[in-house]
């Protein structure tokens, strides 16, 4: 059994001392050294060779001999900034405080590493969010506020996608801390997003006509629910747009159009121009009426602002089609086609996540609607989401191995959006042939298309692919929220790992059933299945 935790670049040589010293101690009758003795050797008897004694230490490492211990030491000692910065990851996923003191003090690289201008380095491991961090819970398990205060105190360099970020985010925890440390810039929108009325009057009195600026900040105020700083910002932008104030005041009031987006949080994400509010206003409605399935004020606000259906929407209406698709509104999709939206007439369609979502959240149903605008990606994963074996086979030699060619023009490697979430998890996005069969897999299972599974199980497909939606998982847990059992047993039958657990909550199917579906009988069945499992492997 491991009682001691070896560092990250070990000392071969503080090792050996190690071990003589304790081979001393044993002599001169130190009862905690003939005690760790006897743990990991419980025949041995005083006094204890050099040879011995390093067999203790190595099983108190967790090797089974001292040599096993020694190449783990050269291997270690082999590795450089690239092997730390995924043994960050790991640490801060982990929320290993005394692990990140440790590597930050062998490898102080670490502070102003960065992958690129547009990465928050360490710092924003620890503090990117997967999602909305605006209550405690959330913030605790999306972020890690310990590791990054560490982090901070050790003298991290801040990049400025890390303080974006964390206000988009509204991890409040971590928004006092970088206020406390007087980390963020003193520009306007952050005066907004701290609801800091006197800095934003300050900042007012010195950049006064800065519409898009003032706009900007109005939102950030809504978004962390600054009332008080949104009134001010939106009374100032009205000054400036007399058009904005008379839109406002025909349509739901300056007091409605706040406590619109306070309650509803503007759309950072998705939305590309947030420095012009009542656009953003009226896209959103249009956006939540797609989500919830209402027909009728999804039309009427198409028609009441036409502009929305113009070749400078064209964005905006790929999106709302995305949305259609996630959540499986294939009328309101056709009432968007019906009103003639430029993008049914674009000669390059903007790049959408359609046709990806289809199959990855079964929607394969919407594919004939989707390919009215975009194009079959000609892929291995793609063939095999529609259940073309014939497809499948394509992309293979004559000996059955893949030949997948160029492997950028598969899927996932071919989606931006895919290769940052693999470079969040992983540390690393190089194409690989591994996880485009492993995705070819999962999407044909999703789609119960299961000749071409088989066929990919045969060859090279990994059953117990990480492979997920959001974060690393298995596709036994993405089964579980569409409550698809054949599939589940079609994996069961072939032996997937049913012990394995996720990235984020370290759960196992069955858990994610119980707790995130709520479904005591899927558990159940899922927990016989694991005991059946088990019994015909003995």
């Amino acid at each position: 059994m491991s009682t001691s935790k070896l560092p990250a670049r070990p000392s071969l040589e503080s090792l050996r001392k190690q071990a003589k010293k304790l081979a001393r101690d044993i002599v001169a009758g130190n009862v905690g050294a003939i005690a760790r003795a006897r743990a990991q050797l419980p025949q041995a008897e005083p006094p204890l060779s050099q040879r011995d004694a390093q067999l203790v230490l190595a099983r108190e490492y967790g090797f089974p001999g001292w040599k096993g211990l020694v190449e783990e030491v050269k291997q270690r000692l082999g590795r450089g900034l690239e092997w730390a910065i995924s043994e960050a990851r790991r640490i801060i996923h982990d929320n290993d405080v005394e692990g990140l003191r440790q590597l930050l003090a062998e490898y102080p690289a670490l502070l102003s590493w960065r992958a690129d201008e547009n990465d928050g380095g360490l710092l924003g491991m620890a503090t990117s969010s997967y999602g909305d961090s605006g209550d405690p819970f959330l913030e605790e398990h999306f972020t890690r506020l310990a590791c990054a205060e560490i982090l901070l105190d050790a003298g991290a360099v801040v990049a400025p996608p890390v303080c974006d970020d964390l206000i988009k985010s509204r991890a409040k925890g971590l928004i006092d801390l970088f206020h406390r440390k007087a980390l963020f810039p003193r520009s306007l929108k952050f005066f907004a997003a701290l609801g800091d009325v006197d800095g934003i009057r300050a900042r007012l009195d010195t950049n006064s006509d800065d519409l898009a600026a003032v706009n900007e900040a109005f939102l950030y105020a809504c978004h962390l629910q600054h009332e008080t700083a949104a009134a001010l910002l939106l009374d100032r932008a009205i000054t400036l747009d007399a058009e904005i104030g008379s839109r406002i005041d025909a349509g739901p009031g300056r007091p409605g159009f706040i406590q619109y987006f306070t309650a509803n949080k503007p759309d950072f994400v998705y939305n590309p121009d947030p420095a012009r509010p009542w656009q953003a206003y009226v896209k959103q409605q249009v956006d939540h009426a797609m989500r919830d399935g209402d027909l009728r004020c999804f039309v009427d606000g198409l028609q009441r602002e036409p502009w929305l259906l113009s070749d400078a929407c064209v964005k905006f209406q790929a999106r709302l089609i995305e949305l259609g698709v996630l959540n499986d509104r294939a009328a309101l999709i056709n009432a968007l086609f019906d009103l003639d939206p430029a993008l049914l007439h674009c000669r390059v369609p903007p790049p959408s996540q359609a046709i990806e979502f289809a199959f990855t959240y079964v929607k394969t149903h919407l594919l004939p609607m989707l390919l009215r605008i975009w194009p079959m990606p000609d892929d291995l994963p793609h063939a095999a989401g529609n259940g073309d074996l014939a497809g499948v086979k394509r992309w293979s030699d004559p000996a059955g191995k893949p030949a997948l060619g160029d492997l950028t023009r598969h899927f996932p490697w071919d989606s931006a959006n895919y290769r940052g979430d693999l470079q969040a998890w992983f540390g690393r996005s190089e194409p690989n042939v591994q996880r485009t069969l492993d995705t070819a897999l999962a999407w044909a299972v999703l789609n119960n298309h299961f000749e071409v599974a088989d066929f990919l199980l045969a060859h090279g497909a990994d059953i117990n692919t990480n492979w997920s939606s959001h974060e690393p998982a298995s596709i036994l847990h993405e089964l579980v929220g569409h409550k698809n059992y054949e599939a589940m047993q079609f994996l069961i039958d072939r032996g997937i790992d049913m012990t394995i657990v996720d990235y984020r909550w370290d759960g196992t199917a069955e858990g994610w059933a119980y707790h995130a579906a709520k479904d005591e009988k899927m558990a159940q069945w899922l927990a016989e299945a694991q005991q059946r499992q088990e019994q015909a492997s003995h």
